[in-house]
């Protein structure tokens, strides 16, 4: 008799578990899809998740485990991959997820209808006056009065000399060095670089003191925006209080020389002299504020991106020595061709490589340095047939594009020939984004890579230490032990 009753009260009790489970799995459903009445019908398929962290345990979880794309597999098993737009809560705020080339490009061209969509503790991070807070017409502004600076043929041409020389210099130190964390050293590279270019700094104490801010930045940026002692977005507000600190310091001992002090015709101009003396077409300068969060963003993402690719692109190649020989070969050509008197890389020469060009490009295809963006429906919007609300987010997935079987047979096999007569149609490959938001350091980036692809191929070997390595996929993928290696140097520089 009592053992009946307990089987009834566990019944009960389980049935009322359950019962709960089911009204907290609706919370969201409620709260953001009955608001919009009958319309919510024509929402995409998928599900808001739980109350307050939505789908984000299910995100967190998959790219923290071995198989990151367990988490749309689990969206095209429930819904196929075919609509290719999916709802959810991601990131503090309902959305729509799209992951298939048509509603990607139509989100990333329609600058009308699809608004810049950053959650706010993003924009906290990288700053509210960056290209990716403020508004069209602000980032129209920004845009053009730094692009040139940046990316203009000019700029790419002065720049050119000091990327090959650290290139050969960097080389030159690993191999003397025994065992290195590749991918740090890889970061130190570029980070030397973009200091360099934008502050006119090579001391080695601070590059070492503000890389190691970014890197605590980063790794807030795609964590849960929880605020408390602990957690890696705590710790990266602090990290963005001491860089843009160290940044407002710059900016007035620049301003203090500026007014009281003639530059002298032999020091070398900088990015901060271009941000300071910057006029738009009314003649109005940038704030600290936008020079601080310009400057910022740039350093970031001119390090980071550009890093992690360099080493990935440096360990494909060694890892399939055809593709190293074909690629090898190539530079060994270029250089063959220079005219004796010249010293150093030329654009002409960087445009002539090809095929190290397919090697840059698969990598980025394969890596996805950023795996999505983020803009927001200004209005209601209809997208591959499916209802996306006024306000609601919308997550352009790169990830899942660049990945897609459909448009790259074998996704995860690093090819470069998979690029031979191959054009790809707008919104299937997005290294950079797309539309007007492109990633505005995109040329750089490339031409630091593949001036030190071509030093590292023509002189140099990779040894992995630990090639079996696992890796982790955020904030951005990479190997755990940090790609310890050997560099091995065959001849001397080409230089």
């Amino acid at each position: 008799m009592e053992s009946g009753f307990l089987w009834v009260g566990l019944t009960v009790l389980l049935g009322g578990f359950v019962a709960f489970c089911g009204l907290l799995k609706n919370v969201n459903a409620w709260l953001y899809e009955s608001r919009l009445g009958e319309k919510r019908f024509n929402l995409p398929p998928g599900d808001l998740g739980w109350p307050l962290i939505g789908n984000m345990w299910t995100f967190l979880r998959a790219f923290k485990s071995k198989d990151p794309d367990s988490f749309f597999a689990s969206y095209f098993n429930r819904f196929s991959r075919t609509p290719g737009v999916y709802k959810a809560y991601m990131f503090g705020s309902p959305c729509i997820m799209v992951t298939a080339p048509e509603p990607a490009k139509q989100v990333l061209m329609d600058d009308e209808h699809f608004g810049a969509g950053w959650p706010k503790a993003t924009l906290e991070l990288i700053g509210k006056k960056s290209f990716i807070g403020i508004s069209d017409i602000e980032h129209k502004r920004l845009r053009k009065l730094t692009a040139a600076p940046v990316n203009g043929h000019e700029a790419l041409s002065v720049y050119m000399k000091y990327i090959e020389e650290t290139a050969v210099s960097s080389l030159e130190k690993w191999s003397r060095m025994g065992e290195v964390e590749f991918l740090t050293e890889i970061r130190r590279f570029t980070f030397k670089i973009i200091m360099y270019i934008f502050l006119g700094t090579e001391s080695e104490q601070v590059m070492a003191a503000l890389e190691k801010e970014y890197t605590t930045l980063n790794y807030g940026i795609r964590a849960m925006a929880i605020n408390i002692p602990g957690f890696a977005y705590h710790r990266a507000l602090k990290a963005r209080k001491n860089l843009v600190a160290a940044f407002q310091s710059v900016v007035n001992e620049r301003r203090k020389s500026q007014a009281g002090d003639i530059a002298s015709p032999a020091k070398r101009r900088d990015m901060m002299d271009a941000l300071l003396e910057i006029k738009d077409d009314k003649g109005k300068n940038l704030s600290d504020e936008e020079i601080i969060d310009v400057l910022l963003m740039y350093l970031n993402a001119g390090h980071e991106s550009s890093g992690h690719i360099t080493m990935w692109a440096t360990v494909f190649l060694q890892q399939h020595p055809e593709i190293f020989k074909k690629a090898k070969a190539e530079q060994e050509e270029v250089v063959k061709n220079r005219p004796p008197e010249q010293k150093g890389l030329t654009l002409g020469e960087i445009r002539q490589m090809v095929y190290l060009s397919k090697v840059v490009d698969e990598t980025l295809r394969i890596i996805n340095i950023s795996l999505m963006v983020f803009r927001e429906a200004r209005k209601d919007l209809n997208l591959s047939g499916y209802l996306v609300p006024k306000g609601w987010k919308v997550l352009v997935w790169f990830r899942t594009v660049n990945l897609d079987p459909e448009i790259y047979p074998n996704p995860k096999e690093f090819n470069p020939s998979r690029w031979d007569d191959y054009i790809p149609k707008p919104g299937t490959f997005l290294p950079f984004g797309a539309g007007s938001r492109l990633c505005p350091g995109n040329d750089l980036a490339k031409l630091e890579i593949t001036i030190f692809l071509h030093h590292f191929l023509l002189n140099y070997q990779l040894e992995q230490l630990n090639p079996g390595s696992s890796l982790n996929y955020l904030p951005h993928t990479r190997p755990v032990d940090k790609c310890r290696a050997r560099i091995r140097k065959l001849s001397s520089s080409a230089m």
